[in-house]
């Protein structure tokens, strides 16, 4: 199989589907390879780990897929959270190079060797969904009995491979599950997170390239099925993904030899000069194969960029364009939505910017302490420099030192030749965001305080220190006061940190709501859609207490939209069974309570903060969601701790209450 052209059109409804109508036969050949290695369907599971710097190099040589994988990995495992599951990243050889997942099921997966560092192939384990997938390069499902391996036929498994911008498998992405909890949606999200990968990988690998996106219809720009292809300053073809190598009719490798003119009749000069402005709107081109298609151009660096030299004969007599930067707009006025609480933060942030006082924001998760992160850069007088995040919890502790540092050449086995600029060194001039900092590793902990005391940094392996010059901003959910106390935070980081301390409210308590919503609505909405949200799930919105803040509400609102299409309401109909099954149980909870009717408009528009009596709404939700918890906790106490017992009895999934089993007060737990 060719593994640069796709064998079926990149649509919504395509996506949607996700499951090859050949996937049986995939299943069977893969059978008949297993045999063929001499695996047994009655072998034990392979527990002989690793030794430590494997699975490092492995890390190492697969750097630029897991910087870019990571991200999308949270943002799936935030899909399928509470659902026995895990999200899983390999290597092209089928090594598992992370994971993320539900503790309960984690523990089943060591049992058969779903560990990083471990061998998902073919070979290794016989018919599995990394292994089978990598094997076909093509997304599918093993289930159940579908595995080759007795031991591993309690899973259920999605896996989609990761293909590089020169149109080569460089990994895979995964979802496992207990295949009693099988959703027939899984693949569809596994195969849309692998594309977003992709798709990110072309924004960041060709520095001054031109990239076209494309697509038939203009309300699929800007979406996860739109065609991207990059090409040279002098028009020369670099690279498409999945989707322009469907729409052009032509393999990555026929692609190879073409160029900007042969594919859409006119130099790449007349391009530049056509999307020439600020802001130019859509533009249409026809194709070599007479396809009209929609297209937007970028240009990652622009100063970098050289116009071709072009033929008089076919050059347009207007002169090559400038490119300059957008006008810049505040970031932190885009955030100050209405809501007093985050108008007070903005004014606090806005008072220290340029003054080289450390940001400290504090929140649950998800209430959007790297958006303000990113705002608090974007107006002070480092804009124009690195703003480098660095994600303490997700990076792995092994990795995390040399991530933060960098490393000389040969400082360890497998290190890269001439080493690598840590995250730190690379924020010189601008701001370094160190993202859930109540989880970094206490040994760092020190060297991190060192580092900010004398601004400079020593790379692994090095014996010179580098002068660096960092603004700091840190966010965490955690109490480090509470962490501190218990030894595992040290107090000299702690007050080298906090010069500003900030607190971000939950999505519950802020009287913006509505107007919060329409802005993620508006992000989620390409060019030409239309899509409101009914008032009747306006109010159930309003009356639900949001544990994951923003990134839920955000997912939430994806999905819905993928479903209601071009133009429309949100309806019930396009919510998730489990969020309504959670308003189901807050109302039974609390059957008196009344649900609170659409927000009467204002003259002041749709940007005005939300009428009067919000704050009364957000704290009903509030309680609500205490009322709905200690329910939760007193059916448990009755079938002594039994979730499909309670589930039951309350009229609603077990995966409900897993979501919320953490929240729960652990007095009513006896």
């Amino acid at each position: 199989m060719n593994a640069a052209m796709p064998t079926r059109p990149h649509s919504p409804a395509a996506g949607a589907q996700a499951v090859s109508a050949g996937s049986a036969d995939l299943i069977d050949a893969s059978h008949q390879r297993s045999l063929k290695y001499g695996i047994a369907a009655a072998d034990e599971p392979d527990f002989s780990s690793p030794a430590r710097h494997v699975l490092h190099e492995a890390i190492e040589e697969n750097r630029f897929l897991f910087q870019h994988a990571a991200p999308v990995m949270e943002t799936l495992y935030d899909q399928i959270v509470n659902t026995h599951s895990m999200v899983l990243l390999t290597s092209a050889r089928g090594m598992v190079l992370h994971s993320l997942g539900d503790p309960d099921f984690l523990e089943k997966a060591s049992r058969v060797a779903l560990t990083p560092g471990m061998d998902w192939s073919e070979r290794g384990k016989g018919t599995n969904a990394i292994g089978t997938a990598l094997t076909e390069e093509e997304a599918l499902t093993v289930h159940g009995n579908q595995h080759y391996l007795d031991a591993n036929k309690f899973l259920t498994c999605s896996c989609s491979p990761i293909f590089d911008p020169y149109g080569q498998v460089i990994g895979a992405l995964d979802v496992t599950g207990d295949h009693r909890s099988y959703h027939q949606h899984t693949l569809a999200l596994v195969r849309m997170s692998a594309q977003m990968i992709e798709n990110h990988m072309f924004a960041d690998i060709f520095p001054k390239a031109i990239r076209l996106h494309f697509h038939s219809r203009s309300e699929f720009l800007g979406t996860l099925v739109e065609g991207i292809a990059v090409f040279s300053p002098e028009g020369r073809f670099l690279s498409a993904n999945r989707s322009a190598q469907f729409q052009f009719g032509l393999s990555f490798a026929a692609l190879k030899t073409h160029t900007f003119q042969s594919l859409f009749g006119m130099p790449i000069g007349a391009l530049i000069d056509l999307f020439a402005g600020a802001l130019p709107a859509p533009k249409q081109l026809v194709m070599h194969n007479g396809v009209s298609v929609w297209c937007r151009v970028k240009i990652k660096n622009p100063s970098a960029w050289t116009p071709p030299v072009v033929s008089p004969a076919v050059a347009a007599p207007a002169p090559a364009p400038a490119f300059s930067r957008k006008p810049h707009f505040s970031s932190l006025q885009y955030l100050n939505t209405g809501d007093p609480q985050v108008a007070a933060v903005i004014h606090k942030v806005r008072m220290v910017a340029g003054k080289d006082i450390p940001v400290m924001i504090l929140g649950e998760t998800g209430t959007g302490k790297d958006l303000l992160a990113q705002a608090i850069h974007g107006d002070s007088p480092r804009a124009g420099q690195p703003f480098v995040s660095v994600n303490c919890a997700s990076i792995p502790e092994t990795l995390i030192e040399s991530e933060l540092f960098g490393y000389e050449e040969g400082a360890f086995t497998g290190a890269r030749k001439k080493g690598a600029i840590g995250k730190i060194a690379q924020a010189h001039g601008g701001t370094l965001f160190l993202d859930e900092i109540g989880d970094m590793p206490k040994h760092l902990q020190a060297r991190l305080l060192r580092v900010l005391q004398e601004r400079k940094v020593s790379p692994l392996g090095a014996g010179k220190e580098v002068d660096v010059d960092v603004a700091v901003v840190c966010a965490t959910h955690k109490n480090l006061k509470d962490m501190i106390a218990r030894g595992d935070f040290r107090e000299d980081l702690y007050y080298r940190l906090n010069g500003l301390v900030v607190r971000l409210p939950a999505l519950r308590e802020r009287t913006d709501f509505e107007t919060v919503v329409q802005k993620i609505l508006q992000t989620l909405c390409t060019q030409g859609e239309n899509i409101q949200i009914a008032p009747e799930v306006m109010a159930l919105f309003k009356r639900y207490a949001w544990p994951g803040n923003f990134r839920q509400l955000h997912n939430l609102l994806r999905t819905a939209v993928v479903m209601v299409g071009c133009e429309g309401s949100i309806t019930t109909e396009h919510l998730p069974d489990d969020f309504v099954e959670e308003l189901k149980l807050d109302r039974q909870a609390a059957p008196t309570a009344p649900l609170p009717g659409p927000a009467t408009p204002t003259a002041a528009g749709p940007d005005a903060p939300a009428a009067t009596g919000a704050p009364e709404s957000r704290g009903e939700a509030f309680r609500l969601q205490d009322v709905a918890l200690a329910a939760m906790a007193e059916a448990l106490r009755q079938h002594k701790g039994n979730v499909s017992a309670a589930a039951k009895a309350l009229g609603v999934s077990r995966n409900t209450i897993y979501r919320k089993k953490d929240q729960l007060p652990a007095d009513l737990l006896r």
